[in-house]
């Protein structure tokens, strides 16, 4: 695909943002739970893999090498599977108390299988045998 790096490095770029948008609330509590900020929770950071994961993926997509781009999918793979653990963590119920799904939760999981995606469809420029 002739633009499925620009798509990869839009959609990493992407992802941070979605990081700082919030995911669940948690009514019980009034907390609302963003990729970054889980005051009063035990979820940590999660967000921080995601954006660590990305930045690497996005230097990956920009280098025209054959081994980034398979390393690339390695690790968009491992941001794929650190975002379906995000969903089933931050949206799980605990004692009949459950979150209230909010959309960054569900664009995290979009644009990190948009990432995957793109691992797949790489522009290598193969050599002229003549």
């Amino acid at each position: 695909m002739k633009y499925s790096q620009s798509i990869g490095i839009i959609a990493v770029l992407a992802l941070i943002g979605i990081c700082f948008i919030p995911w669940v609330y948690i009514e019980s509590q009034n907390i609302t739970v963003t990729g970054m900020h889980s005051t009063g929770t035990n979820f940590g950071r999660p967000g921080l893999a995601s954006i660590t994961l990305g930045l690497v993926s996005l230097i990956l997509f920009a280098i025209p090498k054959v081994g980034a781009k398979r390393t690339n999918f390695f690790v968009g793979a491992i941001n794929f599977a650190w975002s379906i653990k995000n969903y089933i963590v931050m949206t799980g119920c605990l004692a009949g108390d459950c979150p209230e799904k909010k959309v960054g939760i569900f664009l995290q999981l979009a644009v990190s299988l948009v990432i995957l995606a793109m691992t797949f469809l790489p522009k290598i420029e193969l050599p002229k045998k003549d």
